[in-house]
């Protein structure tokens, strides 16, 4: 008895959830159709009818709204026919893709099919895609006879727009290709051990691989399309126009000394230095003042390097010039005594008694520094190039 009465309660829900998803749907169509968006209104209730294709009101919404629809698409296609701008194909190509999409929605659904009686547009799809894509080409085709980088990088964009009316095209993906080598700035980065052989203790600049991080890093977000970043090894291996050279010095490198502040304090305690036993209850103490005096040292040391780099273009005139600096500081405290131990307290001793810490090596503080720049110089120098 319960379980018939938990099927059945299971139904009822099942129904009105039915019920309350296909209000909503048909509301939600009627809500297109009531603003104008009479395409959305068509798709949206295409898909609803699916699943009931009987629905006399979703019925009544894709009738009205495809008549609509296919009344203001038309409408903009005679407009457009009549412009003269050379885009009008292109334009009236879209108004066809919705067209054909409503066409595509409503033939899934049999029924409402035979009722709506949609027109198949993909004859013209095909006719306006090709004239959409020549135009394109054309276009691409203008802005190359204007050479210049700019115009290279217009036809670029022609290109590209023409291969999603005609992909695969080896014409117009022959011409992109070669719009986007016009168009692009081919930058080499110079190795900075060429330039002044830094080497610093047992740090050398080189072999840390500086400029192939720098590259690396300008590769993977150079921030524009039109730039790329090369080492020299690999513009030379390559065959690369160089249309720009980023040059890398030194300026100065200083690795610093240690510099202490220390500051004394003297401590002092009353201790037992003697005890006589009279008897187990009688004990005579005797006390003494020790002394001690407790030195803090605050060890610290400064470092620092500027990088300075330069940018030529291909004929070797200076474009821009900039520095970049790195500062790496360190520091510590120990506590050190002098005198009689017994005068310092628990802390005192766990001071006096705490690990020295050993400064960085060379090594770790120019590779800090290094760093720095390198992050410094990746942003600048890549928001320097963004302007080509």
């Amino acid at each position: 008895m319960k379980t018939e009465v938990f099927m059945k309660l299971k139904l009822y829900t099942l129904f009105f959830t039915g019920i309350s998803i296909l209000a909503i749907s048909c509301k939600t169509a009627s809500k297109l159709y009531e603003k104008g968006n009479y395409t959305e209104a068509v798709e949206l209730a295409a898909k609803k009818l699916q699943k009931d294709p009987d629905d006399p009101k979703l019925l009544n919404i894709i009738r009205e709204s495809y008549r609509y629809a296919v009344n203001d698409h038309e409408n903009r296609i005679r407009t457009n026919s009549a412009s003269t701008n050379e885009l009008k194909w292109e334009w009236n190509y879209n108004e066809y893709v919705s067209l054909q999409r409503m066409y595509d929605a409503i033939y899934r659904v049999p029924e409402v099919f035979a009722i709506v009686n949609p027109v198949d547009y993909s004859s013209y799809l095909v006719t306006y895609r090709e004239k959409a894509g020549d135009v394109r080409y054309d276009r691409g085709i203008a802005f190359m006879q204007r050479y210049n980088k700019q115009s290279y990088r217009n036809a670029y964009r022609e290109f590209q727009a023409a291969l999603k009316f005609l992909p695969g095209d080896r014409d117009v993906m022959q011409k992109m290709n070669e719009a986007y080598d016009y168009a692009v700035t081919n930058v080499v980065v110079l190795p900075m051990q060429q330039q002044v052989g830094f080497v610093y203790s047992s740090y050398t600049v080189g072999e840390n691989n500086f400029d192939d991080q720098l590259i690396r890093n300008l590769q993977y977000s150079s921030g524009n399309e039109f730039v790329k970043f090369y080492s020299g090894w690999d513009a030379r291996s390559q065959n690369i126009r160089v249309d720009k050279e980023v040059e890398m010095r030194m300026a100065t490198v200083d690795i610093g000394r240690y510099r202490d502040d220390r500051s004394s304090r003297k401590v002092s305690k009353e201790i037992v230095v003697k005890e006589t036993v009279y008897k187990p209850d009688s004990i005579v103490k005797e006390y003494a003042k020790v002394f001690a005096t407790i030195t803090t040292t605050r060890r610290t040391m400064h470092s620092d390097a500027v990088l300075q780099v330069n940018v030529r273009d291909e004929n070797g005139r200076w474009l821009w010039s900039d520095n970049f600096a790195a500062n790496h500081d360190w520091s510590t405290e120990f506590t050190t005594f002098t005198g009689d131990e017994r005068a310092l307290s628990e802390s005192e001793k766990q001071l006096v008694n705490r690990r020295k810490e050993f400064s960085p090596t060379e090594s770790e503080i120019m590779r800090c520094l290094m760093e720095e720049i390198s992050n410094n110089a990746l942003y600048r120098i890549r928001n320097y190039f963004n302007q080509y």
